[in-house]
């Protein structure tokens, strides 16, 4: 899979995929990386990508014609992913539902966002992470690439730590445990497989139901769906 970056500053999102996981998967080839800087194509003597709202208003707004010719420059197919508090909110299911494409996209915007007629014009979809404002897209952008990459083959060591995580099917992820065993379940303690899964299917739906009651409402509407 490759994914490509399209920032102003791709330095604040190299560092990321310098260690650990991101990092083994880039050296087995599972994943590449890629930065596109929209001012390497601005027409502008200065490289601005910027301008001043059309109508009044604060702030500067990423321009047409730079961010149209970066994702021109694009040579694969590619889904093209927009970061924004303006779109739709991004879930464990995008993550798993991204990592089935042979690249993404993802534009980290700045100053007010990009232009609308690009959204129009060269954007698949748009993604937010959260009901915030930051500073750029960018760790945004990295949210969504991180969650993404873990869901490919071979990323992580052992296929199971995906299995059972929270938001599968809903749900929280279970409490776990390690050493010591002081105050934990007996059952945790058993060796008896079946009662331990069990169990943390329950504890899982009365996590969920404590902590994200809004995700249980779903969780209870996906079990209905299955009977």
């Amino acid at each position: 899979m490759k994914i490509n970056f399209v920032s102003i500053f791709p330095n604040l999102i190299a560092p990321y995929f310098e260690d650990s996981i991101l990092k083994r998967a880039i050296d087995r080839g599972i994943v590449e990386i890629s930065f596109i800087n929209p001012r390497d194509f601005s027409e502008n003597r200065y490289r601005k990508v910027d301008l001043p709202l059309i109508g009044g208003g604060a702030g500067m707004l990423m321009t047409i014609q730079p961010l149209v010719d970066a994702l021109n420059s694009i040579e694969e197919e590619s889904r093209i992913i927009a970061l924004s508090p303006t779109g739709k909110k991004f879930t464990q299911k995008d993550a798993i539902r991204f990592a089935k494409f042979d690249s993404i996209t993802l534009i980290s915007g700045r100053y007010e966002g990009v232009d609308e007629r690009i959204v129009e014009c060269c954007i698949d979809e748009v993604i937010s992470i959260g009901d915030y404002i930051l500073t750029g897209g960018e760790v945004a952008s990295l949210v969504v690439a991180d969650a993404t990459i873990r869901n490919l083959e071979g990323v992580l060591g052992n296929s199971e730590s995906l299995e059972g995580e929270s938001f599968e099917n809903y749900l929280l992820e279970s409490p776990n445990f390690a050493k010591p065993v002081d105050g934990v379940p007996s059952i945790y303690l058993s060796g008896n497989h079946k009662k331990v899964g069990e169990l943390r299917n329950r504890l899982s739906e009365l996590k969920t139901q404590f902590f994200r009651p809004d995700l249980y409402q779903k969780y209870q509407i996906y079990q209905k769906g299955k009977r």
